[in-house]
């Protein structure tokens, strides 16, 4: 019998016990879904007229770094695709195929290694670093779709209507904190004082109208 390779608890007769197998299965499953939410957190840059603050600033990041590791070739794509070229190299199986579009690359390789799972957790030494990293993965994207606390995300107020030297509307979402004086965007840095709040709340729900307007059209 050996301690399982992920909780280091629980005795097993392979490298994982049945309850990290099942957690890591149920991983695996959650995957495609966590790549897909992460996509409502992509803030790209809108372009827009003289609208609002015309406050110049520097030109914001399109979107969130974090994100877009994640959602990039070295991220979850990445993850999943190395650990299913490993344990196919080790079964003596010819590497797997990685074209296409990188959401159904994840979607593919996620299940290559669920329909393995039986196997790794039984017989295959790397099952532990395996699990860890999936399981790691998780909380990484979670930090992002759902943090555990949540007043760390802040009232969400509507999008940044700071304009960069080009012409370009911010377009991040602003949030407001607990405890600070001012609305300022995490992307651009422009900063809203109080007394300018009545203002930005007018131009959040003109731009939310319009947007309403838009998708109706």
């Amino acid at each position: 019998m050996n301690d399982c390779g992920l909780c280091e608890r629980n005795q097993t007769d392979g490298y994982l016990c049945p309850g990290c197998a099942l957690a890591t299965a149920r991983r695996l499953d959650r995957m495609p879904r966590l790549y897909a939410a992460l996509a409502a957190f992509l803030q790209p840059a809108a372009k827009g007229s003289d609208r609002g603050r015309t406050q110049a600033v520097d030109a914001p990041l399109p979107v969130p770094e974090q994100v877009l590791s994640l959602r990039g070739p070295g991220g979850i794509v990445g993850v999943l695709e190395d650990w299913r070229s490993a344990m196919q190299a080790d079964r003596g199986w010819s590497e797997p195929d990685a074209a296409g579009l990188i959401e159904h690359r994840v979607l593919r390789a996620a299940r290559a290694l669920s329909l393995n799972l039986d196997w790794v957790a039984a017989s295959w030494p790397l099952a532990g670093a395996f699990a860890e990293e999936i399981r790691d993965l998780e909380k990484d994207v979670a930090s992002v779709v759902n943090p555990a606390d949540r007043a760390e995300r802040g009232t969400r107020l509507g999008k940044c209507p700071a304009v960069d030297p080009s012409g370009a509307i911010c377009g991040a979402i602003l949030r407001h904190f607990p405890g600070e004086p001012a609305v300022t965007c995490r992307w651009c840095g422009c900063a809203f004082e109080p007394h300018e709040w009545a203002g930005l709340r007018e131009w959040i729900d003109l731009d939310a109208a319009n947007g309403r307007q838009e998708m109706a059209s």
